[in-house]
């Protein structure tokens, strides 16, 4: 009976939301050419190159490699064998859905069981530097100090998560002790690498093909979920099903001292990160350091959009999502008491109350570094993408008629 009642939920709710756009079809195109645009000048080119080149490290056994001199290191701490380090570092460089993509990788090859996989993802899948930096300090609150406490507050909170999931599972698995964990040898990590290497077939120029085909149907599906969400966040704000929502939750966020005003942006964040930052950038009935709260607790919950990310990547390898949603509520509340503590010191620093929308004389370098960057995105971002998708498509011909 409860398998019925769910069919036919999920049933009435496609329908009510495919109804939604065909009313207003011009607002449905509008939100998904911005879930484009957001997808194919900053996604797309950012995410590629990471993509492309942990899966020639995979193919090669540079992660195996890797593992074996950072297990003594991720074992202890995390519960996680040493090819998790390479997950976090891949996931903190290029961001989200990167930890959860490698994860999957890594369990579909047997380097994790399955409880490792699911509590490796847990603290993987971060947002990067750029983005906080870029986008959000400087793109959206136009101060490029306030990277430092988003970063910060967000890294921390990230690390404090996976120190919390190693007990995940602790009842159904191997317990290692200290004598059975390896220690650091430089001459087992380059023979787990050679092993890897002779085992795999492919020569490099297969392995270099398959790398870009493989992150290329990857961000495919990133940039569709992108474009779904963006419409969903659109039809769910025509209908007032957003204002609805947004009532109860400024009810739950004022017994916390913080606006209601943000209450609707903190929604949106729930549902997709940029928007909900931009729109809580906008809020200018809100304090700064309210509007940082807020912007900390989204982006350690990923926002439902990276949330399905993530669990298509995880039912490809048979690794239960439940274990990642959990941690991403613990990360949100994280990051944001990690913002609470934070914010006076590096205020008094940055003196982020007396200039809450511009950037500090003393701080050329680093508004240079993400300004540039973010500005190189925009302006060549789509040309890459363009470009990527070319190549993708002349390799698929080229497999299909050679």
């Amino acid at each position: 009976m409860a398998s019925k009642l769910t069919t036919v939920l999920y049933a009435l709710t496609v329908t009510f939301i495919g109804l939604s756009i065909i009313i207003s079809p011009k607002d449905s195109v509008e939100a998904a050419l911005n879930g484009l645009k957001i997808w194919g000048s900053n996604v797309f080119p950012s995410l590629f190159p990471f993509f492309v080149v942990s899966e020639i490290m995979i193919a090669l056994g540079v992660v195996n490699f890797i593992g074996v001199l950072l297990e003594p290191l991720m074992r202890p701490l995390f519960r996680v064998p040493g090819v998790g380090g390479f997950v976090f570092a891949m996931g903190v460089a290029s961001g989200f859905p990167a930890g959860a993509k490698f994860t999957s990788r890594l369990r579909q090859e047997k380097q994790l069981t399955s409880i490792e996989a699911e509590r490796l993802v847990t603290f993987t899948n971060s947002s990067n530097p750029l983005f906080m930096g870029g986008a959000i300090a400087v793109g959206f609150f136009h101060n490029a100090t306030l990277a430092v406490l988003i970063m910060a507050s967000h890294y921390l909170g990230n690390l404090l998560v996976g120190l919390t999931m190693r007990f995940h599972g602790k009842r159904n698995e191997i317990v290692f002790t200290k004598s059975s964990i390896q220690s650091i040898s430089l001459k087992q990590a380059f023979s787990e690498m050679h092993q890897k290497r002779i085992n795999n077939k492919r020569t490099l120029g297969k392995i270099l093909g398959d790398a870009v085909n493989s992150a290329t149907q990857t961000l495919l599906m990133v940039g569709g979920f992108i474009i779904l969400f963006s419409v969903l966040n659109n039809v769910l704000s025509l209908i007032n099903v957003t204002q609805t929502i947004a009532l109860t939750l400024g009810f739950i966020i004022t017994i916390f001292s913080i606006s209601a005003e943000l209450s609707g942006p903190f929604f949106s964040g729930l549902l997709e990160i940029t928007n909900g930052a931009q729109l809580i950038s906008d809020t200018k009935e809100s304090s700064l350091f309210h509007q940082m709260i807020v912007v900390s607790f989204i982006l350690g919950f990923n926002g439902f959009s990276i949330q399905a990310q993530v669990a298509s990547f995880l039912a490809e390898a048979q690794i239960r999502f439940w274990p990642y949603f959990v941690a991403r509520i613990l990360h949100g509340l994280y990051a944001a008491i990690f913002t609470i503590l934070l914010w006076k010191p590096l205020n008094n620093k940055y003196s982020y109350t007396d200039v809450p929308t511009t950037t500090p004389q003393n701080s050329v370098t680093t508004t240079d570094f993400f300004m540039n960057v973010w500005s190189i995105l925009n302006v060549y971002g789509t040309s890459i993408t363009v470009s990527m998708l070319l190549l993708f498509i002349i390799l698929k011909v080229r497999k299909t008629f050679i």
